[in-house]
């Protein structure tokens, strides 16, 4: 049974999306655990296939809801499904496969304390320290024609300074607050997997808010890449990615970068 959630008030909602990464959530549950002030934390766990759970909700002093689909949805119906039972204040989007050094939420929260800021993000490092290519600039069909032919992406990575302001972070961990999360419709169901956090990004942008990574606030990603090696998921992105430039929103993001450079 769910563990549910007390009439405590709570600060921060994480939604976890589980693709049978059981192992992977328990260690993230345990990161929660030991490093975050879980006094006003919950968690809402999808699980998007049928799995069980190598864990027992109540072992944890921060409620955990629950929710199983039926059938598998997408990154943005998934997020959105939780945020709808979010009780939060801020909403916090997190890839099961990231872990914690540290309490991340410190530094972010605050951050949103400004409200031109919509979006707060964390540095991300890889195994080894090393940051990962989890800030951008907003692609173009060129820089992705120049991806095929081995030109370097537009990574946006701060040189000094505790903040950066890229266009873009990726969405293995972005923190709202919840009512701005609401107020522009979450991410955007059309996509299934790729180029929700950009398309979110661009939106958010398009409304005068800032994207703001926290360079004293790290997490690790364990990245497992199995959607490099699966000709299934280079559809999904070759789709998410033509959706993205025939869209709306990047025309009138194309309309505002131009205007700014005329």
């Amino acid at each position: 049974m769910d563990k549910i959630a007390s009439a405590r008030a709570v600060d921060i909602s994480i939604s976890v999306v589980s693709h049978l990464q059981a192992g992977l959530v328990f260690n993230l549950l345990s990161d929660i655990s030991k490093f975050c002030d879980t006094s006003s934390i919950e968690v809402i766990l999808t699980l998007n296939l049928p799995e069980t759970l190598p864990f027992e909700l109540e072992t944890y002093d921060f409620p955990i809801k629950v929710l199983k689909n039926s059938s598998p949805l997408g990154f943005a119906s998934n997020h959105n499904q939780a945020s709808g039972s979010a009780n939060g204040k801020y909403f916090c989007v997190l890839n099961p496969d990231v872990r914690f050094t540290n309490n991340p939420f410190t530094h972010l929260v605050n951050t949103l304390n400004d409200q031109t800021v919509g979006l707060a993000a964390p540095l991300v490092v890889n195994s080894a320290g090393e940051p990962e290519d989890s800030m951008r600039s907003f692609p173009s069909p060129l820089e992705i024609l120049g991806k095929v032919f081995g030109r370097a992406s537009a990574t946006h990575i701060p040189d000094s300074g505790v903040f950066a302001s890229p266009d873009w972070v990726a969405g293995m961990f972005m923190l709202f607050r919840h009512e701005l999360f609401s107020k522009i419709g979450g991410f955007d169901a059309c996509y299934f997997l790729y180029y929700e956090d950009v398309d979110i990004c661009a939106r958010l942008r398009l409304e005068g808010y800032q994207v703001v990574v926290c360079r004293n606030s790290t997490v690790v990603h364990e990245a497992q890449r199995v959607s490099h090696r699966n000709l299934r998921y280079l559809k999904w992105h070759l789709s998410s990615m033509l959706r993205f430039f025939f869209s709306p929103v990047y025309r009138k993001l194309r309309m505002r970068i131009n205007s700014i450079k005329g």
